[in-house]
């Protein structure tokens, strides 16, 4: 440190703890996750998701609900949820309040969304669930004798004002955290919510669907925590989704590198810009079950002790390709960059790419708060046309294959096309990482597709 220079984290070591929304989705969840916290002393920041089944009502209310009734029993669903926990507390006016409130702040912006759906609204209506859960939470912690405050990420996290997907302002960020957390830090436990911010406007705004976990990786590298944990309902990362097999292995420790591969391509226990974060500040990251904290986790960390050459497959459903077929293309410059250039001002971000002599195929990426399959709207299209013929296909998966090396080792992909003999590859990316392969498969194929590979690599 430089003469003259004030510390700005003179704090003991802080761990950043982040729980999902099934970790605060019942009282016994709740109750499990603040087990979790007394047993990690150097846990003193807390980021938490909306209740287990809140977002999606709330992203259902601000597509627009014309119906009243439906929309009153979307209402009654989120109610219900929320009191169901709070009755199993000892009573707190303040508390009750507060949720109360912002159960008629959901229901005004619902009937606003009825009629006049916005991307705004949508950010500001979403947000409402981690601001009430964050209300209970503190209130759980308080009534354990855990001396607890809340603070409002909007006050905390800078974003710009792209709703649904804003992308954070890392300098304010750090200035508000360190102003206004950092001080609070030195005596109390501090909880938060997960995936919301403000811009300079003070305008809501949310950070994708999942950034919850992007949101605690923000926050420790701001605060320059010594860990980040992610607690959510499984035992940490396994070799594939222990839902499409049972056969999938636990992994107990992966490099930053692999990890971030693996929620890029579907691993759903990580939101894909989880790890950005932590790789610039070298903050090891772990994941494991709050319900189960005995049965340990995943490690991630900038470099592991063990580099296989296949470590997981990855599945990620939902996906869109187009291909953009012109003779223009066959020995021509500026083809692509023509095709970029309308993607990029029509805000489209493109995943995998794969190229020919006269056509170009490409997947969307997913980057909105409302989860929807992505979609090319119709005035990017007509520009797309009249540039080249536009073929789009839906109802798609990508199935990654995790590892390392691999364009770097002969014969690597050998067992991986041989396991895949019998399916329909629509698309296969691969040399462009060490970390993957990736193909492309009909979505009615993917789960099979993920089980053989698993079988034939992993048992």
């Amino acid at each position: 440190m430089m003469k003259g220079e004030k510390d700005v984290n003179p704090l003991p070591p802080i761990s950043v703890a982040k729980f999902g929304g099934t970790s605060v989705g019942t009282i016994d969840a709740m109750q499990q996750s603040a087990d979790v916290i007394e047993q990690n002393p150097h846990t003193r920041f807390v980021v938490i998701s909306a209740c287990a089944g809140v977002t999606n009502h709330l992203v259902a209310l601000a597509q627009g609900i014309n119906d009243p009734q439906v929309r009153q029993d979307k209402l009654v669903a989120i109610t219900a949820i929320h009191q169901a926990i709070l009755n199993a507390l000892p009573a707190c006016q303040d508390t009750q309040t507060a949720v109360d409130d912002w159960h008629q702040t959901i229901a005004d912006y619902a009937n606003t969304a009825a009629s006049a759906p916005s991307t705004a609204l949508t950010d500001a209506l979403v947000a409402c669930g981690e601001l009430i859960s964050t209300y209970i939470f503190t209130h759980l912690l308080n009534s354990r004798g855990m001396a607890t405050v809340r603070a409002d990420a909007r006050a905390l996290l800078r974003t710009d004002s792209h709703f649904g997907c804003a992308q954070p302002d890392r300098q304010q960020t750090k200035i508000q955290c360190q102003n206004q957390l950092l001080p609070r830090l030195a005596t109390h436990l501090v909880v938060t919510q997960g995936f919301i911010g403000a811009d300079a406007n003070g305008h809501t705004t949310t950070l994708g669907r999942g950034g919850s976990d992007y949101s605690a990786a923000l926050f420790a590298e701001a605060i320059g925590a010594e860990s980040l944990a992610i607690w959510t309902d499984v035992p940490g990362i396994y070799t594939t989704d222990p839902r499409v097999t049972d056969r999938a292995r636990p992994i107990s420790e992966i490099s930053f590198s692999e990890a971030s591969e693996m929620a890029t391509f579907g691993a759903k226990i990580l939101h894909p810009s989880t790890l950005v974060p932590a790789v610039r500040q070298h903050i090891p990251v772990f994941v494991g079950a709050a319900r189960a904290p005995e049965q340990g986790g995943t490690w991630i960390r900038e470099q592991a002790h063990s580099a296989p050459l296949f470590r997981a497959v990855a599945l990620r459903r939902n996906q869109t390709m187009v291909t953009l077929t012109s003779l223009n293309m066959f020995h021509a410059c500026g083809f692509l960059a023509k095709v970029f250039e309308i993607l990029a001002r029509f805000e489209i971000s493109v995943d995998l790419i794969t190229t020919s002599e006269v056509s170009v195929s490409l997947t969307l990426d997913q980057t909105h708060t409302q989860g929807d399959a992505p979609q090319l709207p119709e005035a990017a299209i007509a520009e797309l046309t009249q540039l080249c013929q536009v073929e789009i296909c839906a109802n798609l998966a990508v199935v990654a294959l995790i590892g390392n090396e691999m364009n770097h080792t002969p014969g690597a992909t050998a067992p991986v096309f041989s396991a895949l003999a019998q399916y329909k590859l629509r698309m296969i990316c691969y040399g462009a990482s060490n970390h993957n392969v990736c193909m492309v498969v009909d979505d009615h194929d993917a789960t099979h597709v993920v089980q053989r590979l698993h079988a034939d690599l992993f048992e």
